[in-house]
């Protein structure tokens, strides 16, 4: 009796309820909640780039890819959109270049934690990079390749990489841009079919999101 009576009360709220709860965590740990990472993502033409959202079912696709060894899990949840140390909140948007000429495209995303907790995401990412030169698998696809880049001096940590995956026959090279600000891990993917060299999201764009943190 008592649970029935108790039931409707959470699907009617459930949605204020999730947010009002990440809201709470989020001023607990001196970090940004969704609507406050809404705020700040890029949006729009930037450094001539289109940021774009995503659907929700489109981000959530990604949120539980398992690389088939352990050390390089942090890899395998970039490439899913999400680090692998659960965030307080994350916007993601997609990345045009503005110009018909530009081949470069790719994504982005926020992702908040603790000043702690984003510290670690970092150095397990960077130690992964080195530890994972030959690639992994995850959710049946073969990444064969791991190759650490100049990370840009930018925020209070930056790590590069490109990782080689293998698409049927074909061997395409996905470039990775990752800064920490704070509590606030910014991420930025990029390929370019053309031209591999030209695969990573400009420096612009990725100051651009920086001075919006």
């Amino acid at each position: 009796m008592d649970s029935e009576g108790k039931n409707p009360k959470p699907s009617g709220k459930s949605t204020q309820s999730a947010q009002e709860k990440e809201s709470a965590e989020a001023r607990k740990l001196g970090t940004l909640d969704t609507p406050a990472l809404e705020k700040a993502v890029l949006t729009g033409v930037v450094a001539g780039f289109e940021a774009k959202r995503v659907a929700k079912a489109e981000v959530e696709a990604g949120r539980n890819m398992e690389a088939d060894r352990e050390e390089c899990q942090p890899l395998a949840s970039m490439i899913g959109g999400f680090t692998h140390v659960d965030p307080v909140a994350t916007a993601h948007r997609s990345l045009q270049g503005a110009r018909a000429t530009d081949a470069t495209v790719g994504s982005m995303w926020l992702a908040s934690h603790s000043e702690e907790n984003a510290t670690r995401v970092m150095d397990e990412l960077g130690t992964a990079v080195t530890a994972c030169p030959q690639g992994f698998k995850t959710l049946g696809l073969t990444y064969g390749k791991v190759e650490k880049l100049p990370a840009p001096k930018l925020g209070d940590q930056a790590v590069a990489y490109r990782i080689t995956g293998d698409i049927g026959k074909q061997k395409v090279p996905m470039t990775y841009t990752v800064v920490r600000d704070g509590g606030v891990i910014a991420a930025f993917y990029g390929v370019n079919m053309l031209d591999p060299k030209q695969a990573a999201i400009p420096e612009p764009v990725v100051k651009a999101q920086l001075d919006r943190l």
